[in-house]
């Protein structure tokens, strides 16, 4: 299986390098930027690397052919290499809002197409990924699913709900993001250095993540309610948070685009 990644910014970049961390052989790898430079970076990490400017050069050779480029550049690359995306092959997008109708108006029917939305934590390995497909079958599928399970966590999901997964999932890193910065200048306040606060609370997110995807079977408030003792500090906190409109404001984030 040769794959050939075209655009080799946040997203397209790592899953460039989470391929070669996972050992996928370099010679079946195909790097496309029209910056020379990053060209240079990647053939560095593994001079096996194929790398070239030319996508249709590219997307001619190769059995899978993800675009990793910003949304409105995705109809004009399409364009491009619309005469080497052939039935036979497995066309993976990930941009935003690229829907597969339009995606439709530059492939053959019947080539399988997937869209991709990852989210930023990719490039250590640890992105939640939902995908969506069309006229793909379940083993496509399952390959497509496995090879960004490589880069994190990845789930087949109707296309109709990629714009709340967009907005959980990608957009989510943000909120969470948010959360971490306002803790670290609420513990700033009670005492402690930032860079103490900034590492004391993340820690403390992870491990409240981690209560969740080590026992699937459970639940946040299940988890909550363990914490908060009668009468105690957490319950407080939490209300006090709660009279300021912090459950209500995140669930409007998440709905502000949908």
């Amino acid at each position: 299986m040769k794959i050939a990644i075209i655009g080799t910014g946040n997203i397209g970049g790592a899953v460039a390098k989470g391929l070669l961390k996972d050992h996928f052989a370099a010679q079946n790898l195909i790097i496309v930027d029209l910056n020379l430079s990053v060209l240079e970076e990647f053939k560095s990490l593994n001079n096996s690397l194929n790398t070239t400017t030319d996508a249709v050069w590219a997307t001619s050779q190769a059995d899978m052919v993800i675009l990793a480029v910003k949304p409105w550049l995705v109809d004009t690359l399409l364009s491009q290499i619309q005469s080497s995306l052939t039935k036979d092959k497995i066309f993976v997008c990930i941009a935003a809002g690229v829907d597969f109708s339009m995606i439709k108006k530059h492939v053959n029917n019947g080539m399988p197409i997937f869209r991709v939305m990852p989210n930023t934590a990719m490039v250590i390995g640890e992105s939640m990924t939902l995908i969506s497909s069309e006229d793909a079958t379940k083993d496509q599928e399952n390959f497509v699913v496995e090879l960004f399970n490589k880069l994190g966590k990845a789930v087949i999901i109707p296309e109709k709900m990629m714009g709340a997964a967009t907005s959980v999932a990608s957009c989510g890193i943000a909120y969470a993001l948010r959360y971490l910065r306002a803790a670290t200048e609420g513990a700033v306040e009670l005492g402690f250095r930032a860079d103490e606060a900034q590492q004391i609370v993340a820690q403390t997110m992870k491990g409240a993540a981690e209560l969740i995807l080590k026992n699937p079977e459970s639940h946040a408030e299940v988890e909550i309610d363990k914490v908060c003792t009668p009468g105690g500090w957490t319950i407080k906190g939490l209300n006090e948070m709660e009279a300021n409109g912090f459950s209500n404001a995140v669930i409007k984030g998440l709905k502000a685009n949908n």
